[in-house]
């Protein structure tokens, strides 16, 4: 008999022998499987290496060979009851910014989005900038804490007032910021106050530090000072999460006169504003409206930005612009979450900032996202007569659209999906009940303008 048929019913006799065990029994000496099963020492050395590295058996130098837990079969279901009680309270909830109704099918034209299509991005500088960043000698350094130098004048220039290098963190894009800012400013279990709508990724990352979101109601010319101040008083809040310029989903630009209330307010309160700045440079032509930071001298404003809306979803590079202890306190939160952020990124996100393609792609990026807005507002006004559009957006990536009456958000959210268009029910982006049944629709990652028109039309034979 060869060797190899001896070792194979070795093992055989061997596996029935385990069967019998539990997981950590010791099996027999290799003298008493010799004897055993009358073998030679080199087929039971031979053996047991097979079983040791299908990991039946382990082998424990000095101590003998062990039998190895035994792995879940495929069907074998996991329980992981215990986790509900070592996890107690629930401090995390993302059903807000996750899909309701899961990927959505092959040919789903995507009204849902909140990037820009692919033949929107500047792919070639963003890769012509990538390759320039990777030949620096000094690419894959550790970068320091706050980011680049470079990087951050160059933030702090575009932020423009007084703001200057020092005042500036780099992140790892604008979702980053807002969760470093919320957990720096308040602590869990305290109000924070929101508009109402607002952006779903605030309030998951607002939940997520613990906070309580409060809503504070808009109006054609954003947030209302009056009832913000009300707000104030009533909550004892210390942080207003806000997006002064093309909200979203409303598309509302705060009005020029309520700028300066709307912090002089918050300092009153001797509270934080966050202002969520991502539409800087997603407007459709014309001077983008004057920030809340710059109408700040104390400290008050806390202005979050970011490249990714106008550049690309994983170009993950952001700031955060703030003055005095609040930064120091974000510093702080920044080197317990990740340390810095990637180099090699930073130095990606210089080299496009810096080469004058950026200026060409947003000139470019603001006639095609007005091209689109329009593109899709015709559409749904010839389509859905019945929808209702309050505002044309002048910058941003969305139309927000008012159902009829009666009408279950979530409902046409569903049959629409089965229409083949992906669109956003509006109760996630309420903090609390909402008043009325809204979708917001985003012209900005559908493939191209035609696409946008299909998508009306698909939405013509929704019944609300």
């Amino acid at each position: 008999m060869s060797d190899s048929s001896t070792t194979a019913e070795l093992v055989s006799g061997l596996r029935k022998l385990i069967a019998e065990l539990a997981a950590g029994d010791r099996l027999p000496s290799s003298r008493e499987l010799m004897q055993r099963y009358r073998v030679g020492p080199g087929t039971v050395s031979r053996a047991i290496a097979q079983l040791t590295a299908e990991g039946v058996v382990l082998t424990r130098p000095g101590s003998g060979t062990f039998v190895a837990a035994r792995s879940r079969s495929a069907d074998e279901v996991a329980d992981t009851a215990w986790q509900t009680v070592a996890l107690t309270d629930r401090m995390v909830d993302v059903r807000a910014i996750t899909d309701t109704f899961g990927p959505p099918a092959p040919g789903t034209i995507l009204l849902n989005g909140g990037y820009l299509h692919r033949s929107l991005q500047p792919v070639r500088a963003l890769s012509a900038a990538l390759a320039r960043a990777a030949r620096r000698p000094d690419a894959w350094d550790r970068a320091p804490v706050a980011g680049l130098a470079p990087l951050r004048a160059v933030f702090a220039t575009a932020a423009g007032a007084d703001v200057t290098a020092d005042d500036v963190l780099i992140t790892a894009g604008g979702q980053s910021a807002l969760s470093m800012a919320f957990r720096a400013i308040a602590g869990p279990g305290s109000p924070v106050l929101v508009e109402s709508p607002t952006y779903p990724g605030a309030l998951a990352a607002a939940r997520a530090a613990g906070l309580s979101p409060v809503p504070v109601p808009l109006d054609a010319d954003g947030v209302r000072p009056e009832l913000l101040a009300e707000a104030f008083a009533m909550t004892g809040a210390r942080v207003f999460y806000c997006q002064p310029n093309s909200h979203n989903p409303t598309g509302a630009v705060l009005a020029p006169e309520r700028r300066r209330q709307v912090v002089e307010v918050a300092r009153a309160a001797g509270a934080f504003v966050v202002e969520d700045d991502f539409a800087r440079h997603l407007g459709h032509g014309g001077p983008a409206p004057r920030s809340l930071l710059a109408e700040d001298r104390d400290g008050t404003v806390v202005q979050v930005t970011s490249l990714t809306k106008p550049a690309a979803p994983s170009l993950r590079i952001g700031a955060v612009i703030a003055r005095g202890p609040v930064l120091e306190r974000m510093r702080a939160v920044r080197q317990v979450d990740d340390f810095f952020v990637s180099r090699p990124l930073q130095e990606a996100a210089l080299e496009l900032l810096s080469a004058p393609a950026w200026d060409r792609h947003l000139r470019a990026l603001s006639v095609a996202l007005r091209e689109r807005c329009r593109e899709l507002a015709g559409a749904i006004e010839r389509e859905r007569p019945d929808w209702q559009l309050d505002r044309l957006p002048v910058g941003g990536l969305h139309l927000w659209i008012r159902l009829p009456g009666g009408t279950d958000d979530q409902v046409i959210a569903g049959t629409a999906r089965a229409q083949g268009v992906a669109v956003s029910a509006g109760r996630r982006y309420f903090a609390a009940e909402p008043p009325a049944a809204y979708l917001r629709l985003s012209f900005a990652e559908a493939v191209d303008r035609a696409e946008l028109v299909e998508a009306a039309w698909r939405l013509k034979g929704l019944t609300t």
